[in-house]
């Protein structure tokens, strides 16, 4: 069954051929046939809208509000034709009806929002003239002519991708080589942020309060959304010094809140992980800030002197950077919780992995793994 004109220019506008759309939209007997079509001066609207012809637009809007005046996608595109105007007074007035019928309408509160914070003159033509205002228009779904691209490019990615995996993993397994196997990321969109902590990312009173960091609203949100791609790049430490300098700061408790989830769904870090990721911390950056690196594990190498054990904990230093007898970085108290049934040898170089502690406002290394070399015959 063929479809009609209007079905054809809905699908068009999808694709952003948008002159297609007003040239089968006024072509023949279509102006009469949807003359009380509400849909048909929209869907022209909106061509003439993002084709830049805002006059065109304009008149279509009006034919179509005759009709309805209550749709919030006509509210949200007569909306932007007053802000590209800088009238931004009637452009409020839109939106605060869009939002009497669709309270979470996204495009409304960022408008909003852009008004509030960008609203002067100067702003809006800077918007208007590098396109930036198109962010305010009403949206028009995913293109399908996108949906298919990326289709074939993830296809041929899947394709290359398992090339190369197979023939890597051939030749490693040939080495008799292990192969560490990423597991998936949770998925963590329930806790990016809301329109209004974006806008208001600081706490308002200060009172009653200690802050190591008094950071902007930009500053939180930045620091939010690191901690948030690190994650999912598998970089937990480096996720985890965003959210402790979130937890220290001025930010809102809402967002605190939220930076403290993104740590419950961490993996605990292994000597290869930090290494396949990345994600080590050097021993400098630790000393410099200790209580921004709290809870991060860290793989250290050098010796180890003034070994205890009092058969519950095993305890000594770690000289840090020592292990080729050149220099010391610095002398990190270690301790393993339970007694090691082998204690470490001095002589040799030594791998720590550990995790991060303060106590008593000095740096200490909570030990969770050891490597160290066996000693060559000989020595």
């Amino acid at each position: 069954m063929s479809r009609s004109a209007l079905e054809k220019a809905h699908f068009l506008l999808q694709r952003r051929k948008f002159s297609h759309v007003i040239s089968l939209l006024e072509s023949g007997n279509n102006p009469e046939l949807y003359r009380e079509s509400f849909d048909y001066f929209l869907t022209a609207g909106l061509a003439c809208l993002y084709l830049g012809d805002t006059g065109s637009a304009s008149a279509y809007f009006q034919r179509a509000r005759h009709i309805r005046m209550t749709d919030p996608t006509l509210l949200c595109a007569q909306a932007v034709l007053f802000l590209r105007r800088g009238d931004t007074d009637r452009a409020i007035n839109y939106y605060l009806d869009i939002l009497d019928y669709d309270p979470d309408n996204k495009v409304a509160l960022d408008a909003m929002e852009f008004i509030r914070t960008h609203g002067t003159y100067e702003e809006v033509c800077k918007a208007v003239d590098s396109g930036e205002i198109e962010r305010f228009y009403p949206p028009l779904g995913i293109n399908p002519d996108t949906i298919k691209r990326i289709a074939l490019s993830v296809l041929a990615g899947l394709v290359l991708a398992f090339l190369i995996f197979n023939f890597g993993n051939f030749s490693r397994i040939a080495r008799g080589v292990r192969i560490p196997i990423s597991q998936p990321r949770a998925d963590l969109s329930s806790l990016f942020l809301s329109v209004d902590e974006m806008g208001n990312a600081k706490k308002q009173n200060l009172s009653g309060g200690v802050y190591k960091y008094i950071l902007t609203d930009a500053q939180i949100k930045k620091s939010f959304d690191s901690a948030m791609s690190n994650f999912q790049n598998y970089r937990e430490n480096h996720s985890l010094v965003e959210i402790n300098r979130i937890l220290n700061s001025n930010a809102a408790d809402s967002i605190k809140e939220k930076a403290r989830m993104i740590s419950s769904y961490f993996s605990e870090p292994t000597f290869d992980s930090l290494e396949k990721y990345d994600d080590n911390i050097e021993y400098a950056s630790v000393a410099e800030n200790p209580d921004l690196y709290i809870g991060c594990t860290v793989s250290w190498a050098g010796r180890i002197s003034n070994a205890m054990a009092d058969g519950k904990s095993y305890r000594c230093d770690l000289l840090v950077g020592y292990e080729n007898l050149v220099r010391v970085e610095g002398v990190v108290p270690l301790r393993f919780s339970e007694e090691r049934q082998t204690e470490l040898d001095g002589e040799r170089p030594v791998r720590i992995l550990g995790k991060i502690m303060v106590e008593n406002g000095k740096l200490l290394l909570e030990g969770k793994a050891v490597y160290q070399p066996v000693k060559q015959s000989g020595n």
